[in-house]
């Protein structure tokens, strides 16, 4: 977002969220897929503070 939507100055909150709607519905529209950069293994490991197991 921030390479394709966010690379200006926005002065105005109203005008902010205007260009974060319209980046959004491009991005649908082109059916955008997310890059994980780590497995669900590798995030339970960094983030175990934020996401502790639950065990049964």
């Amino acid at each position: 977002m921030n390479r394709q939507c966010l690379d200006l100055r926005i002065a105005e909150k109203e005008v902010l969220k205007q260009e974060i709607a319209a980046w959004e519905k491009r991005r649908n529209e082109l059916s955008c897929k997310v890059d994980w950069q780590f497995t669900t293994q590798d995030a339970r490991i960094k983030l175990k503070r934020l996401y502790p197991s639950i065990s049964s």
